[in-house]
């Protein structure tokens, strides 16, 4: 068994946050870009937000 350091991790483009692979993404790791559903849904907020 890995240890969670070992795991594969990634940045979600809505919160900055780093999470680490799960075992229910082990056949889709490539396609996954939110660490939450949450954050999936928060992702045009967003991009619609102006500075």
């Amino acid at each position: 068994m890995k240890k969670k350091a070992d795991l594969p991790t990634k940045t979600c483009p809505v919160c900055q946050r780093s999470f680490a692979w799960r075992k229910k993404w082990k056949d889709c790791w490539p396609d996954v870009k939110y660490c939450s559903e949450r954050c999936r849904r928060g992702r045009s907020k967003e991009n619609t937000a102006l500075p």
